[in-house]
């Protein structure tokens, strides 16, 4: 007979047992207090089954009075929740009973929150994740622990634990539903088992065994996915050759850890190939970009920059692009150079009619003073480093005959002063905000 796994129970402290009224959470409450720890319980109706579920409240409330067990119950409606919050029945009330669970642990000071999860659970886990697919991590059933929960009748067979109550005369429940075979686990349970037992009558024991086996190697590779990230990773960006150039089952833990969500397989694929070759991907909830040698993990939302006329002189908030532009007309052209391309000089004479700013337009080019070239906006924008999420706000400063400057990249040849002009024009970008991309523009 497998015992309870009591090394994942505190020394001391208060345990929270979410106690059900079935068999198994009525063997883990009894079993933890038979075994000297003190103990709580916590029941959550769900408010499903109407009647039955009242019933079950009522035999736990039986249950932990005559065993002197202190008792918090919580009502809930999870059809509203499913409802109100566009997910699955099973799901919500999975949320509202862990919600309730961790809401009860603070306020008892518990130490930890036990649950009742058996061997035949987690076989059953392993088999429905791998009908559906999983890795390693579905491989690996149901995790003992995981952050306040833990699991220790993981080793305990669920005909181990009715034996136990009958032979002491303990009573439970038994929900209805553990028969309906509209449910994935009620089918595994009742079909797929029995079918892996007549092969293997140790079936359940084995499937721990792989179970613990495939946590052992997820743990692993996770860790050196951990590592790496410890190495080549600055916030929400990381080193994009490095990440590429990693196997692939190491590779896609650190894009699923950067990503801070489950990811299929398709979307790690994505993301690694915008890391060798360039590009945005979209992930649920997520774009992820290379910017020059690095990949952005959720890229800052930019809206396109409207045409707005400037007035010279005058003051013109930005706030697409979170500048404002200062337009100041100048005697002469000081001396300094600003290499940032945030502060532009134009000589007046050479500008055409109104000046205005905007962001790029199809087939854009111009010659930047110094360069002895015309070149396309694209390919300045590229060398000049400016991430693809960020080109339609860049400001682009025109007059009637064209590009005059653009911001971050330079100013126009046809405009530039020369030595002993006169007149001047000033155009001064001032940033409003923190710069929100974490890379700055070089030409």
């Amino acid at each position: 007979m497998r015992k309870m796994d009591t090394d994942l129970l505190p020394g001391q402290g208060l345990i929270l047992c979410a106690v059900s009224g079935g068999a198994d959470s009525v063997y883990l409450l009894v079993r933890l207090a038979e075994l000297g720890y003190t103990v709580a319980a916590a029941h959550y109706n769900h408010g499903l089954r109407g009647a039955e579920s009242d019933r079950d409240e009522a035999f736990v409330r039986k249950l932990c009075q005559e065993r002197g067990v202190p008792l918090t119950v919580e009502k809930g409606d999870v059809a509203a929740l499913a409802a109100r919050e566009h997910m699955g029945i099973e799901e919500a009330a999975r949320r509202a009973r862990y919600d309730f669970l961790y809401r009860t642990a603070d306020a008892l000071g518990a130490a930890v929150i036990a649950t009742a999860h058996t061997a035949n659970d987690n076989a059953e886990t392993l088999l429905l994740n791998l009908a559906r697919g999983a890795g390693l991590k579905g491989m690996g059933g149901i995790p003992p622990v995981r952050d306040r929960i833990v699991r220790p009748m993981l080793g305990v067979c669920r005909e181990q634990v009715e034996q136990y109550l009958q032979s002491r005369g303990i009573g439970y429940v038994v929900d209805s539903t553990n028969a309906d075979e509209s449910y994935a686990r009620n089918r595994i349970r009742h079909s797929v088992v029995p079918a892996l037992e007549s092969v293997n009558p140790a079936f359940i024991q084995a499937a721990g065994r792989a179970a613990a086996l495939a946590r052992r190697d997820e743990q692993y590779l996770a860790g050196l996915a951990r590592q790496f990230l410890a190495e080549h990773c600055d916030g929400r960006w990381v080193d994009a050759h490095a990440l590429a150039e990693l196997p692939w089952p190491v590779a896609s833990r650190a894009v699923r850890m950067m990503a801070g969500r489950e990811l299929g397989e398709g979307h790690v694929a994505d993301v690694l190939d915008a890391a060798r070759k360039g590009g945005v991907v979209d992930v649920p909830g997520l774009r992820i970009a290379r910017a020059g040698d690095r990949l952005l993990f959720g890229v800052p939302a930019r809206q396109s920059l409207p045409e707005r006329a400037l007035a010279v002189p005058g003051v013109t908030p930005l706030p697409e692009a979170g500048l404002t532009v200062i337009c100041a007309k100048l005697t002469a052209c000081p001396q300094v150079v600003h290499k940032s391309y945030n502060i532009f000089y134009f000589q007046c004479e050479n500008i055409c009619g109104s000046i205005s700013v905007a962001g790029r337009r199809p087939g854009d080019s111009f010659r930047p003073a110094g360069r002895g070239c015309t070149k396309t906006l694209k390919q300045l924008f590229q060398q000049a480093g400016v991430p693809p999420w960020e080109r339609d706000s860049l400001p682009v400063l025109r007059d009637e005959a064209g590009i005059l400057a653009v911001y971050g990249v330079g100013t126009a040849e046809r405009v530039s002063p020369g030595a002993g002009c006169g007149d001047i024009i000033k155009i001064e970008f001032v940033r409003q905000q923190p710069d929100r991309g974490g890379y700055r523009y070089e030409s």
